[in-house]
Order: structure tokens, then sequence, then C-alpha cells
């Protein structure tokens, strides 16, 4: 069912407009007793989840007992970053998933649809886990809040990935992210229904629809004339049907079709929001489709701290690196570290350009060149990269630098999803 439905490519949803738009769907909800929110965490602080979350706190009050935020295998949020993006609710709301401990199996997709939707690259059970708080039976209603925009392991992000993802088990969130490298990202990312997503659906048919479950879904991009994040539509629904229509939008927005290829990409990551190459490599991912053969893509990343979010996941990628697809499928058939931990092995063959074209990390006193060329990146120093590439005066998209050079600049890889036009024709 749709409670709501509105978008464009040209709009922008004032915060007040979207509090109204929040307080009629509730009330037409109706009463709740006890309710639980699944926003996302500080890597999507700029989905407006975090006012979306807030509100929904305004008008619940007390009802709206714990909040979640859809971890999947990120770090915890720490007070700060809790009060940066949900404002004044109370941090003691707020509860940590834990995706290796705090899990229920609630069923299995079999292998014989894995077999089928993967096109025969993978034939064993998926494993639907969801965190065990979602099943108390005195919830009466599940907020889960996002933002729909391209996404490199599912083709669109948020929907039930918000709950079998982000507050979801390692069993799933690894086979997951393998189907979805093996299927390969190109034929996956900025489309609604893909391998992952159809288990995923198959998931909520089947394990999960006597949960309470309302999805809030929201659609971005930056406005030319101001700077900042414009809110380009909202969808409220409980059912495909809200995804779906921001699906579309996402896809008209978010996708940025190039006439040419870039032979130059500078990408910067924000502090706030990317300490990781486990998030930071959106700049890999998200340009890939953009990027010309033997081309350079340099990440500026001030805040890198480390690769993996989780001590597990930081310790594979360092032991094997961002060495290629056949590399990495070679050493999971061989190595039971990545056997048990997929989602490793798809982020390892993810952040490789294939040799394609060559990539350079410049991250700040966070981590070495040491650490950095270990993992199979060039290593740039950040100093000389922001003294080249200054990012107070570049604008997204094209530009000329002073001596001529031309390069690409994109200030935040989370917000799209970059393609050369020949590829598709």
């Amino acid at each position: 069912m749709i409670y709501y439905s509105r978008g464009s490519k040209t709009d922008n949803i004032s915060r007040e407009e979207v509090k109204q738009i929040l307080w009629e769907v509730f009330d037409k909800i109706g009463p709740k007793k006890r309710v639980l929110a699944l926003p996302p965490d500080i890597t999507r602080l700029n989905s407006y989840a975090g006012p979306i979350t807030e509100m929904a706190y305004d008008y619940y009050g007390d009802r709206l007992t714990d909040i979640m935020p859809a971890l999947g295998t990120h770090s915890p949020m720490t007070e700060e970053q809790l009060h940066t993006m949900f404002g004044h609710i109370p941090t003691n709301l707020f509860r940590v998933h834990d995706f290796r401990h705090d899990v229920v199996t609630v069923g299995e997709v079999p292998s014989e649809y894995i077999k089928e939707v993967s096109e025969g690259k993978l034939n064993t059970p998926w494993s639907a886990q969801v965190n065990k708080l979602l099943l108390d039976p005195t919830f009466d209603l599940i907020l889960s809040v996002g933002q729909v925009v391209p996404h490199e392991v599912i083709g669109m992000a948020n929907y039930n990935k918000n709950i079998f993802v982000g507050v979801g088990g390692s069993e799933g969130i690894n086979l997951s992210h393998y189907i979805g490298a093996t299927y390969g990202m190109e034929r996956i990312m900025g489309r609604a229904m893909t391998p992952v997503r159809k288990v995923l659906e198959y998931a909520s048919t089947h394990f999960t629809q006597q949960l309470p479950i309302v999805y809030v879904q929201t659609v971005l991009s930056k406005d030319e004339s101001t700077g900042k994040m414009a809110l380009r539509g909202i969808f409220i629904g409980d059912d495909v049907e809200c995804f779906l229509r921001a699906s579309e939008l996402a896809l008209e927005t978010n996708f940025i079709m190039l006439d040419r290829e870039i032979k130059k990409c500078v990408v910067y990551l924000d502090p706030e929001e990317f300490k990781s190459t486990w998030l930071g490599n959106k700049s890999i991912y998200r340009t890939r489709m953009a990027m010309a053969d033997e081309g350079e893509l340099i990440i500026l990343a001030p805040a890198l701290r480390e690769f993996g979010e989780d001590k597990a996941m930081d310790q594979l990628i360092r032991k094997y690196g961002y060495t290629g697809t056949p590399h990495i499928l070679k050493a999971t058939a061989e190595n039971k570290d990545l056997q048990e931990n997929l989602g490793a092995s798809a982020h390892l063959i993810h952040g490789s350009s294939e040799g394609r074209f060559t990539i350079t990390y410049c991250p700040g006193e966070g981590m070495t060149r040491e650490e950095i060329e270990g993992v199979g990146f060039q290593y740039g120093n950040i100093d000389k990269m922001l003294a080249r590439y200054p990012i107070t005066t570049m604008k997204d998209g094209w530009n000329t630098m002073s001596d001529g050079e031309e390069i690409y600049y994109i200030s935040n890889p989370a917000l799209g999803l970059w393609a050369y036009r020949g590829r598709f024709e």
C-alpha cells in the first residue's frame, strides 16, 4: 500500500513540508503503542533520514521507544555522530545492531532460487536474518527510513535491504554481497530489480510479512544553485511499490550519463562520512562505468584510518588486497577465511579496477604509504594533491586546471552513479 508518493527531478521539498507529510501519514496509519525506527547510520548522513527520524520522535514521543541505526557491518555510531545526525533525540533511545550475535534466522531462500537468479553462478541457500528486536511482538510499527540511490551490490539502495542487510546477520550479508559481485556490478548498478533484490523480495514475501514495517524512502541530489542537498522525492508505503517509484526517480536524478569517458577523475571523501575504504571505495564503484581505459582515479581521503569497518574484515582486506576478480575468486575457493566471509570477497572484487585504470588513494595521517600500497592501490600525498586540486574552488563535473589539465571532480561519490553514454549504445 502507498501512503504517500511525491517527487521529480526538479522538486525541492522543504523541511516544513516533510513534517506535514509525515504527520498526515502517521495520522492515516492510526494510533500506535510502541514504535521501532530503523534509520541508516552516519554513512548516510545526507539521506534526510536524520530529520525524518527526529520528526517521527516529535510525533510519537515516548511511544517511539527504540531506534536502531541500520549499521550492517559498519562501526557503531558515536554519541557525537548521533547528535549530528538525529538532533535532539535522547541518545538513550538508540540501540546498536550487532550483525554477528544479535540476529535470528527467520527463513531460508532455497538454493534452486539462488541458482535461478544468479544465472547458475551460485547454488546455495540464503539465510534470511534480522535483528531479534524486530521480532518483539509489542512493536506495532517498524519505521524503516532511508535513501534510494544507485548501489553497487543490489542496484538501488534501501527498502528491504535496510531489514536483511542493515539490521541483518553475517551469513545473509556475506552471501548477498557475493551474489552481486559474481553477477557483475555493471549489470546491477542503477537497476531496481536485480538478483540480490529478488532474493530479498523472496524473503520479505515468505518470512517477514507479519512484521508491521512501513518504509519511508527519500531521493536526493545536490542543488546546483546552492551547492546543498535537495530532497527531490519522498515515498512512503508498506510494500515494493514505494521502492519502485523511488527507484525510478533516483535513476533519473542520480544517474549521471556522460558524453565522453573520464581520463582523470578526482573524488573527495568527506571526513565526517568516510573513514574506511569499505565505504570510500564508492569512489571506485560509482565511477567505473565512466572511467576510460588507462585512466586515473585520484581519491582524496583525509580521514581514512582503516580498510574494513569490522576488525575481521579489515584483516582480510590487508591479507588479500584489491587484486581483481580472477585472483579473489581463486583465493575464495582455496581459503576458508574468505569462504566464511564472502562479504569480504565481494568487497575486494568491487574495489578493483581489474587493471583497467589506476587508483591513487591519498590518506591523511591515519594511514601510511605502506598500508595503501599493501592492498594494491597507488599512494598519493594528500597535501600535494589538495594543493593541485583545491576542493574549495572546483565544481562538480568537468574542470580545467590552471595549466590546462582537464579533470572530472566528484565531491561525494555516495550521491550518484556515473557512466559513459557510449557503453550503453
